[in-house]
């Protein structure tokens, strides 16, 4: 698990005369699922596209496997690009059997494979259909399974589940959380709290072209005060050096407190100073929660996204 397959150091890029990523520095360790978060804007697909040589990076050092990606180390990656690449007017069986040949697959293989795979995703009827008759989670799931085909050792996945209902979401985490099992390192670029908290070992955060938290997510919590006590209650929440209020309206509140604080404790004082607790629980500092302290409520995304911390990436 400690084998680099991605590495970045120093990375910056400017498009005309304007950094839009700086001095991003992160590792991907062989085997692990690695969360590479940020809001719209942040840096991320221009990195991935700059890892992955469509760009010409301005400064610093973007490695595959020890060495600049090249177009004939392909056989060994798949990646799924936000903007997919589907022929729309072919039949999904014959653009599977397509990409699969590309990827060095024999015919009857790559049609045995993508019938297996179709039937797995429940798309085993639509073997014969139009592409563009297909819908877009449904043409979401084609792509995915040309991306996963030949059993990429790497796999960069931009917005995997972008378009999906809560059960093809949960099918689509299961496939992935196979790649891993089977030896996979998996890359995936994501605004879905629950993916990442599900599948990924460690997380980047980017915000306006620079790292905000990198490490383990709980890491990533504990820095930013990893529980969090929630209370209904009655009367002023008093100022402690036990605790910080991080929310208090009328008759909630949200408590940040360290690992070394004793829960136990905190409800002693709050009923010591006549705070009426209707309900008292603990938990950790949920990812989203993170996210909206580092990029501000008015910025969050409608669905559950993902956390930073003030800490740099490579430190």
């Amino acid at each position: 698990m400690d084998e680099a397959v991605v590495h970045i150091s120093g990375f910056r890029m400017d498009f005309a005369g304007t950094t839009v990523v700086r001095d991003l520095s992160f590792d991907v360790r062989a085997g692990e699922t690695f969360g590479f978060l940020g809001s719209n804007g942040s840096g991320k697909t221009t990195t991935i596209r700059a890892l992955l040589g469509l760009y010409e990076p301005t400064a610093g050092i973007l490695h595959v496997n020890g060495r600049p990606f090249k177009p004939e180390h392909g056989s060994r990656l798949g990646y799924l690009p936000e903007e997919r690449g589907l022929y729309k007017k072919e039949k999904v069986m014959d653009v599977m059997t397509y990409f699969g040949r590309l990827k060095g697959m024999a015919r009857h293989a790559a049609r045995q494979w993508s019938l297996a795979y179709l039937d797995r995703v429940d798309l085993s009827g639509k073997a014969d259909t139009q592409v563009d008759k297909l819908s877009s989670g449904e043409q979401q799931k084609v792509q995915l399974g040309v991306t996963i085909m030949n059993r990429p050792e790497l796999l960069i996945l931009d917005e995997p589940t972008k378009g999906f209902d809560p059960v093809n979401r949960r099918l689509l985490m299961d496939i992935i959380a196979e790649q891993k099992h089977d030896g996979a390192t998996v890359v995936m670029v994501t605004h879905q709290m629950e993916e990442v908290e599900r599948l990924c070992d460690r997380i980047v955060l980017l915000k306006d072209g620079t790292s905000e938290a990198y490490g383990t997510i709980d890491e990533v919590q504990n820095r930013y005060g990893g529980r969090i006590v929630r209370i209904r209650h009655s009367g002023r929440i008093p100022a402690s050096p036990h605790y910080a209020v991080t929310l208090d309206e009328t008759n909630y509140a949200e408590l940040s407190i360290s690992d070394n604080t004793d829960e136990a404790a905190i409800l002693r004082e709050l009923i010591d100073a006549g705070v009426v607790i209707r309900s008292f629980t603990t938990t950790k500092i949920s990812l989203e929660d993170i996210f909206i302290r580092v990029y501000g409520e008015q910025n969050t995304p409608s669905s559950p996204v993902t956390a930073g911390v003030g800490m740099r990436a490579g430190a």
